[in-house]
């Protein structure tokens, strides 16, 4: 592209299922990314309790599942006009729509056999908007031998730059660690849980969508029994390169480490809040121990109790001290990190530039990741 900059929006609707993020971001020659404007807009009842559903096996799965992708691209399409309004520009005026869909199944450790879905009709999106749309971004890295995800990383990589040793800690409905060593390979891999789990316990229990700042779980206690089953699970003895999702996590996989014994639902409120800032404090201390900074990003970002337990807990993991902050320290609010970087991903298919970090997936080698649905 000859022009200085470029427009492209980035779509994210999370493994939390709280919304849609479209980002309008103004993308430099060498990639350089900034973000111009946002809007939010929170899924309706039926299309989350379908998403939902989707999660597991049922009945006619092919035909609900071609239905909510459907259903989200038009969601999806609502956001994008939403944000052009609100911005006052066109359909014209935008380079492409990088939208990463919901995923419905991530199963990475099959081989050759290895599949991942994000349900979404990027054709249908494309014709709603006017706008080329980029999407499927992880199939091209599995293809290669690699996890799909997290697909983030090198976005990270470009965008926070320090003289330090700094690591990037997304929590969404998934936790991811992103590596930004001072010298050396980036990498980054999924650590567990973000909100996914929090959230639905506290929608199972008082049917709220989230624990506004954690403090349902500060009204418990944490059950240090519990948490010990918890990270006894597999998932968090795997070496890297490693993703997962509602696959390994979910309400059935919480009442197996329940059993029969009588909990508090605050106490496992607490409990699911220290897993989630335990698992990501000793799987950063683990692998990469002279970390100084911590950017948190994500919706976690603004759980109060949250950010405060990550303060508290690194002081046990780290001989140093551990700096924690929000991606706001970059001047990027941490809610819309993930939708830049799916602008960003669509900008580097737009310019043929391999966009993952084999370090990070697992891949044979550097890939073009997406495929383009032109308007």
């Amino acid at each position: 592209m000859n022009n200085p900059h470029s427009l492209y929006i980035g779509l994210m609707s999370g493994t939390s299922l709280d919304g849609i993020d479209a980002v309008l971001a103004k993308i430099g020659p060498n990639g350089e990314t900034s973000a111009l404007d946002a809007v939010s807009a929170p899924f309706n009842d039926v299309l989350r309790k379908v998403l939902f559903e989707l999660q597991s096996l049922g009945p006619n799965e092919l035909h609900r599942e071609k239905q909510a992708g459907n259903s989200l691209s038009l969601a999806y399409a609502d956001t994008v006009n939403q944000l052009l309004i609100k911005a006052n520009l066109q359909p014209s005026d935008i380079a492409a729509i990088g939208a990463h869909g919901q995923t419905i199944r991530h199963q990475p450790h099959l081989g050759d056999l290895s599949y991942t879905h994000q349900t979404l009709n990027p054709a249908l999106l494309a014709e709603k908007t006017g706008i080329d749309v980029i999407a499927d971004f992880r199939s091209r890295d599995m293809a290669a031998g690699g996890h799909g995800a997290p697909l983030a990383p090198a976005f990270h990589a470009q965008q926070f730059t320090s003289p330090e040793n700094i690591a990037i800690l997304n929590i969404g409905g998934i936790a991811n660690l992103t590596l930004l060593p001072k010298s050396g390979e980036v990498t980054g891999f999924d650590c567990g849980p973000g909100n996914m789990l929090m959230d639905a316990w506290i929608h199972e229990h008082q049917g709220n969508a989230f624990d506004e700042n954690g403090r349902w779980a500060l009204q418990g206690k944490v059950n240090e029994v519990l948490l010990a089953k918890m990270l006894a699970d597999h998932f968090f003895e795997k070496a890297p390169p490693k993703s997962t999702g509602r696959d390994d996590f979910h309400l059935d996989w919480l009442q197996g480490k329940l059993g029969s014994e009588n909990h508090l639902s605050e106490d496992v409120q607490s409990t699911l809040l220290h897993l989630t800032a335990h698992s990501a404090l000793e799987a950063l201390a683990h692998h990469a121990p002279k970390t100084q900074t911590l950017i948190v990003c994500g919706g976690g970002a603004r759980n109060t109790a949250l950010m405060n337990l990550l303060n508290v807990k690194a002081r046990h993991f780290f001989k140093q001290p551990l700096k924690v902050s929000t991606s706001e320290t970059f001047g990027i609010d941490p809610q819309l990190v993930e939708g830049l970087a799916f602008a960003w991903l669509a900008w580097a298919h737009k310019e043929k530039r391999p966009a993952n970090l084999p370090a990070v997936t697992g891949a044979k080698g550097p890939r073009i990741l997406g495929a383009c649905y032109p308007a």
